[in-house]
């Protein structure tokens, strides 16, 4: 007679304990390995930087491989911001030359904040008509405007600066706004990009309510597109603020001169004299401060943007 036997129950496959999934392995150490040194090349010029705007610049010189601040001092930040007197600064090796920081504060936050909001609605605006309205043409106009992303900005430094020239806008805050205010062809391409996606049904039904193109965009297509409007401002703010080179063009004046030129303007105030480097150091720290809180703010955003938009 036969024996029948019953099966048993299916096997269960072992998930992975959490020791396992942590055990050591070649890869994983080399991974950390590259990792940790990819973020000591990175933060070692800020602390390098840091080192050097707390040391005194007289001593600096005695032992310049010491990774410590050499005779420790706040003196280079108070003869930056104009705190310290003229004897104070010579004794600390300092040349006496100072900064006018606010005024060179106030200018960076206008440059910056101008240029932002005028870029984010001129390219909203833009986008949406590239996007939700239909006229004859419409794709190859902004095929011919998107190609300028191809062409490097430096191309574009001299023509600018000979029609703000011609225009009289040399020194002031128009000239420095407007070239990169009036027509950036990444907001434009971001934005339209995401504006082509929205659903077209509460955009029809404001139609049938009798909206036009102008409600639509300021009532409904704006608040659709706050997410990736406030991606774009962050991106157009730090590159507006970190903006070196046309800064230098086109403003020779304190009164328009953003943060980034104040560094040249405080190393040639003593050209006679030795490089006052923990000053220098200290200036650059206080340059980038707003940045750091903007990034300690919305570092998530910024980092999401960075890797969605591309850009390195």
């Amino acid at each position: 007679m036969a024996v029948t036997v019953a099966p048993g129950p299916a096997a269960v496959p072992r998930r992975p304990t959490r020791n396992t999934a942590r055990r050591f392995s070649p890869g994983r150490a080399v991974a950390w390995t590259y990792l940790g040194a990819i973020v000591l090349v990175t933060l070692f010029p800020f602390y390098w930087i840091l080192r050097t705007a707390l040391s005194n610049n007289y001593q600096l010189a005695t032992n310049p491989s010491s990774p410590l601040p050499v005779g420790f001092t706040w003196g280079a930040f108070e003869r930056v911001l104009g705190i310290a007197s003229t004897a104070e600064a010579q004794a600390q090796g300092g040349s006496g030359a100072t900064l006018d920081i606010a005024i060179y504060l106030r200018n960076s936050l206008i440059y910056a904040s101008v240029q932002t909001a005028l870029i984010v609605l001129l390219s909203a605006a833009a986008a949406y008509a590239f996007s939700r309205l239909h006229w004859r043409g419409r794709d190859l106009v902004f095929n011919i405007l998107i190609s300028a992303l191809m062409v490097p900005s430096v191309f574009t430094l001299l023509p600018n600066f000979v029609l703000a020239k011609d225009l009289g806008l040399i020194n002031t805050f128009a000239g420095l706004i407007l070239p990169g205010g009036l027509f950036q062809a990444f907001a434009l391409f971001f934005l339209r990009q995401f504006m082509l996606g929205l659903s077209t049904e509460v955009e029809e039904a404001a139609i049938i309510d009798g909206a036009g193109p102008l409600r639509i965009f300021f009532r409904i297509i704006l608040p659709m597109t706050s997410a990736p409007i406030a991606t774009v401002s962050l991106l157009m703010f730090v590159n507006a603020w970190n903006d070196y080179f046309w800064p230098l063009l086109i403003a020779d004046d304190q009164s328009v001169q953003p943060l980034t030129l104040a560094l040249g303007v405080f190393k040639q105030s003593s050209p006679q004299a030795a490089p006052d480097w923990a000053g220098l150091m200290a200036a650059a720290l206080i340059a980038a401060l707003p940045m750091l809180l903007l990034f300690l703010a919305f570092g998530k955003r910024i980092v999401n943007s960075i890797g969605f938009s591309g850009l390195k």
